[in-house]
């Protein structure tokens, strides 16, 4: 059982991965634990309502775009596998995506073997082996891993072993009833699972030492999400929940199963108390399992052990030849972009595959030829950044990159990992200009609701570079270096196409760029 590629998961990105693999003939396998692929999602959310969305009626007749609002498909040619066949809810149902992710298996004729866990994974001569739960051993010059974030993170508490888990708690809302419960953990678990007790638990404290981040204002879809926030209505309305700003120093309980939680407050005079619940449950994220890696290519970890770290071709720093794909990759733009999540990973895994051919199959990264002159570059980059979805999802992260070669032509290759080219990914230094889709430099830090904040104006080319919206961004690199930037106009209805806003300031900032180069 030897493969020149072993993709460990078939969630979403391992799915993804191997249907690129499949359609192209590459010689590859695929093990997942579970009976069926997305096992993950059988489980999680526990409340069964994705934050993904589905928005079906778009008005847009091209699938591209209707892909900006389509969060849950993954990327194939065939019609029929589009998530929005498979519900027309705007926050879908899990079980939905697991159908769905099914039929994505059959359809394609990815080969998986199910129920097939990896126990140990380690180096063997110039590649891996593999051993599986059934005593096998899958030899492999190239491991990508698509587990996922299967471990639940448990801080370092004292105490917080006797508290209940988000993995495990009881979903059933009367078993609160009457309760004074406690909920560790300020994202969207803690909150799912404080808005599904809001009804029957006499008290509810949401609890962690940072402030609630919404993804409204971060425009990082992890945070805190509007579909999950009722309960801060609740709170600032004062109706017997609230959430508590600080630090969680014990925990401990007493021989009636009631706990004592000792708090120390971060905003109020009153720095400690310790306050009594019937019920504690920690909602405090996921993490990496890397406990299958033997010490032959144990790859480093990195955010609190979360994480593996990769490189800009989401491979491991330490172990060669081990990638990772798929919601682990987020370690690349931890809370800044949307790699951990499927319609950020989606373009994610298909730059890791054609990284994978350029490194293995001389395939190099597909491209499109252009007349190198300013109108041309500018009429590709412009018609790029108002029909892309990568661009709009991989914000920040992936970019469209056109490179002019010394013999005067000009080519386009399209979703490339911003990090990958800067260090060198493409090959030699050409003259390149790249565009992404980024939101201003403090984003963040503006309340989009605040009509007393002053904004730039839709379409003021002038005061473009200012801009907090979501806008396009070239950079001209000459040199291995960004010699300039250029920004295009926030508008509205993200169409940045107008003549006079956004064409001609770029057509004249990429005439100056090649100029400069040419003198």
């Amino acid at each position: 059982m030897a493969h020149d590629y072993l993709i460990i998961g078939a969630g979403p990105a391992g799915l993804q991965l191997a249907a690129l693999m499949h359609r192209d003939g590459h010689d590859y396998a695929v093990l997942e634990a579970g009976a069926a692929p997305g096992t993950f999602f059988t489980r999680y959310p526990r409340h069964r309502q994705l934050i993904s969305i589905n928005k079906v009626h778009t008005g847009y007749d091209d699938a591209e775009l209707r892909l900006r609002m389509d969060w849950n498909s993954l990327l194939s040619d065939d019609p029929e596998l589009l998530f929005t066949r498979y519900s027309k809810r705007y926050f879908p149902a899990a079980d939905d995506l697991v159908r769905y992710l099914a039929d994505f298996a059959s359809a394609t004729g990815v080969r998986v073997e199910y129920q097939t866990r990896v126990m140990r994974i380690g180096r063997n001569g110039d590649g891996f082996a593999v051993l599986d739960e059934h005593g096998r051993t899958w030899h492999a010059r190239r491991v990508i891993v698509a587990t996922g974030v299967s471990q639940l993170y448990v801080p370092p508490i004292p105490g917080i072993e006797t508290a209940e888990r988000y993995d495990t708690v009881s979903v059933d809302p009367t078993d609160f009833t009457g309760q004074r419960v406690m909920i560790i953990g300020k994202g969207n678990s803690g909150f799912e699972t404080a808005d599904a007790l809001m009804e029957t638990a006499a008290v509810i404290h949401v609890a962690g030492p940072r402030s609630v981040r919404f993804a409204w204002q971060t425009h990082y879809v992890g945070h805190l999400r509007a579909v999950n926030n009722n309960f801060l209505d609740s709170y600032q309305l004062k109706s017997q929940n609230a959430v508590l700003d600080g630090t969680i120093e014990r925990i401990t309980r007493d021989a009636d199963g009631r706990y004592l939680v000792r708090f120390r407050y971060a905003r109020t005079v009153e720095a400690i108390r310790e306050i009594r619940y019937d019920r504690v449950i920690a909602c405090t994220g996921f993490r990496f399992d890397a406990g299958i890696f033997d010490d032959t290519c144990r790859p480093r970890l990195v955010i609190n052990d979360r994480f593996p770290e990769q490189t800009s071709a989401f491979e491991s720093t330490t172990v060669s030849d081990l990638y990772f794909t798929g919601t682990l990759t987020q370690q690349r733009d931890f809370k800044t972009s949307t790699s951990g999540f499927i319609h950020g990973f989606r373009y994610g895994v298909r730059a890791l595959y054609r990284i994978l051919g350029a490194r293995y199959h001389g395939t190099g990264w597909p491209t499109t030829k252009l007349d190198a002159t300013p109108e041309a570059i500018t009429d590709a980059l412009v018609a790029r950044v108002n029909r892309s979805s990568a661009l709009w999802q991989q914000f920040g992260v992936l970019a469209d990159v056109v490179t002019v070669g010394p013999d005067g032509s000009a080519y386009h290759h399209e979703e490339v990992p911003l990090a990958y080219l800067t260090d060198g990914g493409l090959g030699a230094s050409l003259p390149t200009f790249a565009v992404t889709l980024e939101y201003g430099a403090n984003h963040d830090s503006v309340d989009p609701f605040d009509v007393s904040v002053p904004r730039v104006a839709e379409n003021d080319a002038a005061a473009a570079h200012d801009a907090t919206y979501l806008h396009p961004v070239v950079r001209f690199h000459s040199g291995g270096q960004v010699r300039a930037v250029h920004h295009l106009a926030e508008n509205l209805e993200n169409e940045w196409d107008l003549a006079s806003v956004h064409q001609q300031p770029l057509a004249v900032f990429v005439k100056e760029c090649l100029t400069d180069v040419g003198s």
